[in-house]
């Protein structure tokens, strides 16, 4: 029998998960999980590199986990675990930062925009972020890294802090391949010129948890034409609005939106509502899902429990390898 492929992914607990979270990385985690040997994390030491607060982090730990689980993560297929209850992520973090340029971690997209969003509170593990997520990659022997387009910098990276290591160590770890989505970015409904994110403020993105009150509200107000987009041509927030409604509405939907675009009779309330259709109907389930797992956190922590007794070992295992590579032990 062939050997299974490893896939990796994580994302950080930072408040609900909102629909770009979804179409960037959780959806396309759920067909993974029937043919590869799944690896997924709360990602929690990667949230601390901004501020927050200490007495919330549990919570956005457990939301974290309930959002994977409601989404359809099966944890009898997969391998679901909070980040720091594995220390060997950073412990080979460190390791690892003894082969990365400095110049690399510079040029990093996202830590330009976190520095220049905490500007004043920047700190060294906004910059050697990409070393740990690298160390998530790669302790795992991954390789298939299904996450969102903002991340493909990341993995890129990893990829050549694996290729570093093994021209000077010796072949130890697997270098991974990315993998996208269609979806590969969603943009903020208020302004689509920018990644849908929670930190522009409520307005801009749709959380998985948000009532169909809230999603029409949202959807209702998005950005559609702002002027200066040639005849014919989607505008950015029209092109997103196009794109959601292609990954939640219907097919027929969508052509005939299309179509009317391209005649020059479409019009922008009947599309945001169908879009605001699709997104309550794909969400109502999960919404459900959701409602009933919270009733029981202390499942959800022992699956947590078990998925971090499941990983450890293989972790054990890399790091023993790369030791002995670099002449540790």
């Amino acid at each position: 029998m062939t050997k299974k492929h490893t896939a990796f992914s994580g994302i950080q607990p930072s408040g609900t998960l909102h629909i770009g979270n979804y179409l960037g990385a959780i959806k396309q985690w759920l067909p993974l999980q029937n043919d590869h040997d799944c690896i997924f994390a709360v990602v929690d030491y990667h949230a601390i590199t901004v501020p927050y607060q200490p007495i919330d982090m549990r919570g956005r730990i457990l939301d974290a986990a309930l959002d994977y689980l409601a989404a359809g993560l099966d944890p009898k297929k997969v391998t679901l675990f909070v980040q720091s209850r594995v220390p060997e992520h950073t412990e080979l973090a460190w390791l690892l930062s003894t082969v990365t340029p400095l110049s690399e971690l510079h040029r990093m997209t996202q830590y330009k925009e976190k520095a220049a969003q905490y500007s004043a509170a920047i700190n060294t593990g906004l910059i050697t972020y990409p070393i740990l997520m690298a160390a998530d990659i790669l302790l795992y022997n991954t390789h298939v890294v299904p996450v969102g387009e903002d991340q493909e910098q990341h993995v890129e990276l990893t990829r050549t802090i694996a290729r570093k290591f093994n021209k000077r160590f010796g072949e130890t770890f697997t270098v991974p391949k990315v993998q996208l989505t269609e979806a590969k970015r969603v943009m903020s409904l208020a302004d689509p010129t920018r990644k849908m994110s929670k930190s522009l403020g409520p307005k801009h993105y749709v959380a998985l948890t948000d009532d169909e009150k809230t999603i029409r509200a949202k959807v209702a107000k998005a950005v559609t034409d702002i002027g200066g987009t040639p005849q014919g041509e989607l505008s950015p927030g029209v092109r997103n609005l196009f794109m959601l409604l292609k990954e939640f509405g219907q097919t027929a939907d969508y052509l005939r939106f299309e179509n009317a675009h391209a005649g020059g009779t479409i019009k922008y309330s009947e599309l945001k509502a169908a879009v605001a259709d699709g997104i309550v109907k794909h969400l109502t389930p999960f919404q459900e899902r959701r409602s009933a797992l919270a009733r029981e956190p202390k499942k959800i922590w022992a699956i947590l429990e078990h998925g971090a007794e499941r990983a450890r070992p293989i972790a054990q295992k890399t790091m023993a390898r790369v030791k002995q590579a670099m002449g540790l032990i």
